[in-house]
This record gives C-alpha cells, sequence and structure tokens, in this order.
C-alpha cells in the first residue's frame, strides 16, 4: 500500500528520507507515519503566523531553539519558505556540534539556500552576531533545562512578533517550591495542592507554564494556550502561542508578582521579569 496519499503536495521526498521519515525505498512505519503527523500538525499552527508576516514584512525571519535533529526547521523550509523568492531566512540553534554539521550538510545536500544552523546554547544567541537584530518567529521545542525561557528572553531581545513554544523540563519551580514548603504549609491551606513529592513536581510544571503565558502578556503579548494532539508518547505535549499585539502591561504584570508571592517564589522573579528588555 502507497503512503504517499499522507505526505503533503510539493514535500521533498528526498528530505523525508533523509530525515528517516521515509525508508530508503519510501515506505513508512508506524513510528514515521506519527512523526509526520505531528509534524504536520504542529506546521497547521504555524503556517498562518508565518502567512502574516510575509503579508506584512516581504520576508520571514525564523529561530527554531534547541533545534536538535532540526526536523520541525527543515519541513517549514520544505513546506513554506523553499517556495518564497526572497531572502527570508530560518537559524537552527543547537548546542551539540555533530547535530549541527549534519544539518548544515544536508541542507547544502537539498539546496537549502535560506537555511543557518549555529552551534550555540539559547543564552548565548541573545547577543551573537551571526543572527540578526530583530527576527520575526522564534520556536522552541521540548528545549530541556532553562532553554525554554532562554527562548523566551531571546524572542523579547529580539522583538519577535509570533513566539510558539511546546515547553519542557521544569524542575526549577519544583525545587523552589519544596525548599519553602514547610514555611508555607503552616499558613495556607491551598499548600496540599504541592504536599506530596509527585504532586510538587506536576503542579510547579503547571505553574512555570502560567508563569510564562503572564510573562510574555506583561510583554504585551496575546497568549494562546492548546493541546497538540497526536504527541500522545510525550508528556510534555502543551503548546503555547505568543502574538504581539502591544496589549496593557500593568495587569498580567501584577499578577505575575503575585503569584510569585503566595507560592514563596519571589527568588524567580529575575527568571519571570517584566521589564522592557534592553536591546544591545
Amino acid at each position: 500500500m502507497s503512503n504517499t496519499h499522507e505526505i503533503r503536495p510539493g514535500q521533498s521526498i528526498e528530505l523525508l528520507k533523509e530525515l528517516h521519515i521515509l525508508t530508503r525505498d519510501g515506505k513508512m512505519n508506524q513510528d514515521s507515519r506519527r512523526k509526520l503527523k505531528q509534524v504536520y500538525h504542529l506546521f497547521q499552527f504555524i503556517e498562518p503566523l508565518l502567512q502574516e508576516v510575509k503579508g506584512a514584512r516581504g520576508r520571514v525571519t525564523l529561530v527554531d531553539h534547541g533545534a536538535g535533529k532540526s526536523y520541525l526547521g527543515f519541513i517549514l523550509y520544505d513546506l513554506f519558505f523553499k517556495a518564497l523568492q526572497d531572502d527570508s531566512h530560518i537559524y537552527g540553534i543547537e548546542t551539540r556540534e555533530e547535530l549541527v554539521k549534519t544539518s548544515q550538510a544536508l541542507a547544502a545536500r537539498l539546496g537549502f539556500a535560506g537555511m543557518s544552523f549555529l552551534n550555540l546554547s539559547v543564552a548565548d544567541s541573545i547577543t551573537s552576531p551571526q543572527l540578526p537584530p530583530t527576527v520575526d518567529v522564534v520556536t522552541a521545542l521540548h528545549a530541556c533545562n532553562t532553554a525554554t525561557d532562554d527562548a523566551i528572553r531571546f524572542a523579547l531581545a529580539k522583538r519577535a512578533q509570533h513566539i510558539v513554544l511546546v515547553p519542557c523540563c521544569q524542575a526549577e519551580v519544583a525545587s523552589v517550591l519544596r525548599k519553602h514548603k514547610g514555611k508555607l504549609l503552616a499558613g495556607n491551606p491551598l499548600t496540599e495542592i504541592w504536599r506530596h513529592p509527585l504532586h510538587t513536581r506536576e503542579f510547579g510544571s503547571q505553574v512555570t507554564n502560567v508563569l510564562r503565558c503572564l510573562q510574555l502578556e506583561a510583554h504585551g503579548y496575546q497568549v494562546s494556550v492548546t493541546e497538540l494532539v497526536g504527541w500522545e508518547h510525550s508528556m510534555k505535549n502543551e503548546l503555547i502561542i505568543a502574538q504581539y499585539k502591544d496589549l496593557p502591561r500593568r495587569r498580567p504584570a501584577e499578577r505575575l508578582e503575585e503569584v510569585l508571592g503566595r507560592l514563596g517564589l519571589e527568588e524567580l522573579r529575575e527568571r519571570f521579569f517584566t521589564e522592557p528588555v534592553a536591546v544591545a
């Protein structure tokens, strides 16, 4: 049975083989079918944002943080960017040098001239001269440790119009909740929500994303949170999309402060900053 009906028109078969979504003879297995479905599902959310930027500015600059093997970047380029007759560009940021080199070689082989791959941490990319002073779209899928928050910091510093996040690795808030648990338990029955260690971790993860949303709103973004369907194998299937609308900032900034105070998370104020980012 042919699997080609599941592949979008214009999609490079060679790319899908290189990404191991298709086998060498052009077939799909169950795992690769699921992987392709996931990427296409995410593409449905991102494509309208790209079209909006292209319509308004005539070109699109996208930075993908914690790019890994750059599945997302390559699919976005193949389905959207390669047809553009302009200087639109995708930058993949990744700390593992071998993955950067593999992606560079693949882009060269496919003739994807508008793709660059940089061996940088997300934090270092904020000040790197290898990236433009402003970018249109920032994506970060399962960027680990502090990389999701660094990606937010990057997007704010670069005045990104659109930010697309699938958050990951949120242990820091849980560890701060744990540290102050004894002190807070006495005075507030709601601390029962995170009294047990498993609940501390889950609640910490939830609170982290709530704080991220408030932080983005405090910088003038309109934020929507949805679920990525078809990512059942992954616990982290939350999708945060932020679009800059220059919205009023005071109330979300106040709310953020209140949440930090109520939950004993004041020491994370620097991480969830609400003041405008100084651009170097």
